[in-house]
């Protein structure tokens, strides 16, 4: 342990995609209460005491990110003033969490007695955990991991998901963040571990470092899905005490074939599939949706929104209607929680793209977007594959949150 005045270091783990969240961005970066979910992580670091370091490891090779990481540390100074918060650094992360950790790490000043590391998708967790975690690390001199008792029943299956065995429960902790350390043995022991070990702790462990387990903190838990992300966009607002205003929009649409046009369905194009027919690129799904959203809000349908006498949406494709409905949402005060979108057709072969879909449909919207695909079962127009065409139908949760 060094002597003098404590200093802990904080590294931040930013630099995850994503991807299981849908949002075509980021995780750290996705907008949580109006605000990037890495800023209420870095806010939290302000109820740490003594001195403090940070470094966030952000997506390699994305400046866009690296920026706001940047402007989020230059208010957490602004609030924390020089003489407690000693360091600020923005590194790009690696190719995995081992190498972006090893970055951050580099960039911590040597002062530094105490190292936590936190994955900046524990967007709740509160100051008070990082100050016992600190402690903890600092009176025992081994790593300090936050930990819950496993509550569910943990089964070990076979590769045929067959049930083996119960496993017994009571020695089980379900891990979070942040983990802490002494500075100079966690540094060692990055120097000399595996990108297969699956968080600091076993990467610690490994190094023949003690860790021991410390009571968690029901607010630590992860942000994974859209589910996770939804609860926690309730609970900042119930802190910010606001009133949540919840509505429901259903939307369809229907386009017949068009042999002499491209074929576009939920923004996706089909080569060599016959077009749909209509003032813009007859995309029936994209069309739907903007129905849904629209209806919930309020505003009317894609008809009297964007007529067919505005040449800014001839032969637009359904994005550019998309786009234009989020932005008068938002203008209405409403956010799209999220929506879901069926096709029903027997071309184009839509089923195979149908995840593809998905995460486009939840990038322009930047909410989940769930889109799946059937057909009529050999009824009506959906089954002709010549003279017959798409339907779709789409329903959209919109909230609107109202501060008292």
């Amino acid at each position: 342990m060094h002597l003098g005045v404590p200093c802990t270091g904080v590294v931040i783990v930013a630099a995850g995609s994503g991807t299981r969240l849908g949002f075509g961005v980021p995780k750290a970066f996705a907008e949580l209460a109006g605000e990037p979910m890495l800023a209420h992580t870095v806010r939290a670091l302000d109820a740490l005491p003594g001195r403090v370091a940070v470094a966030i490891a952000t997506p390699p090779a994305d400046a866009e990110r690296g920026g706001i990481a940047h402007e989020l540390l230059a208010a957490l100074a602004a609030s924390m003033g020089s003489e407690r918060l000693i360091s600020a650094a923005v590194v790009e992360g690696g190719a995995t969490r081992y190498d972006s950790v090893r970055a951050a790490i580099a960039q911590l000043p040597d002062v530094c007695d105490v190292i936590l590391v936190h994955d900046a998708a524990r967007a709740l967790t509160p100051g008070e955990l990082h100050e016992r975690v600190a402690g903890a690390v600092r009176a025992t001199g081994h790593g300090a991991v936050p930990g819950l008792p496993v509550v569910d029943t943990i089964k070990r299956v076979d590769d045929d998901e067959v049930v083996l065995e119960t496993v017994d429960r009571s020695p089980l902790r379900a891990m979070q963040t942040p983990q802490g350390f002494p500075a100079d043995a966690l540094r060692r022991a990055y120097e000399r571990g595996s990108v297969a070990d699956t968080d600091d702790a076993a990467t610690f462990a490994a190094a023949g470092g003690t860790v021991k387990i410390i009571p968690g903190h029901e607010d630590a838990f992860k942000i994974t899905t859209p589910h996770d992300f939804a609860r926690v966009e309730r609970e900042l607002a119930r802190r910010a005490g606001a009133t949540v205003e919840l509505r429901v929009g259903v939307g369809t649409d229907i386009h017949a074939f068009d042999d002499h046009s491209p074929c576009w369905l939920a923004g996706l194009h089909f080569p060599g599939e016959p077009g749909l027919s209509g003032h813009s690129d007859g995309d029936a799904a994209s069309h739907a949706l903007v129905d849904a959203l629209l209806g919930a809000a309020g505003l009317g349908d894609i008809g009297s929104t964007f007529g067919t006498d505005d040449p800014r949406f001839a032969n637009a494709h359904g994005e550019v209607f998309l786009r234009a409905t989020r932005e008068l949402l938002e203008e209405a005060g409403w956010r799209i929680r999220n929506a879901t979108v069926q096709v029903i057709c027997r071309r184009p072969r839509f089923g195979r793209r149908s995840e593809e879909a998905s995460e486009l449909l939840s990038r322009v919207l930047g909410a989940p977007i769930s889109v799946s695909a059937t057909t009529s079962d050999g009824l009506g127009f959906m089954a002709r594959t010549t003279d017959g065409g798409v339907f779709a139908i789409a329903t959209a949760l919109l909230e609107n949150e109202n501060l008292r």
